[in-house]
């Protein structure tokens, strides 16, 4: 048992992106970790994959995997693995920026 919980867990050299980082609905509280101005609405894995790639990153795609707080909801599933370079919130902005200029006119 525990083996399957080690190898479940990310390496410590990846980081752990999850769409909902960059909900605008979400306060910071429920897992945004975007600034909202940066945030996009409805964010999901494909999205993430597409502004990832467009930011210089090779991302690890997880699509079966799901964040604790919305476990329960099907289209919230999904999570990519990038290798840490930098700092995690000087990634994030990174792929938010991506994320906001192509899907601008979905957002506030």
């Amino acid at each position: 048992m525990m083996r399957q919980l080690i190898r479940s867990m990310p390496e410590k050299d990846k980081l752990v992106i999850w769409p909902i980082y960059f909900d605008i609905a979400r306060t910071r509280s429920e897992g945004r970790m975007v600034s909202r101005q940066d945030a996009v609405n409805e964010p999901n894995l494909d999205m993430l994959i597409t502004a990832s790639l467009k930011s210089g990153f090779k991302p690890e795609i997880e699509r079966e995997k799901k964040h604790p707080k919305t476990w329960h909801l099907e289209e919230a599933s999904g999570r990519i693995l990038l290798a840490k370079k930098g700092s995690k919130s000087a990634v994030l902005k990174r792929i938010a920026g991506n994320m906001k200029a192509k899907y601008k006119k979905k957002s506030h």
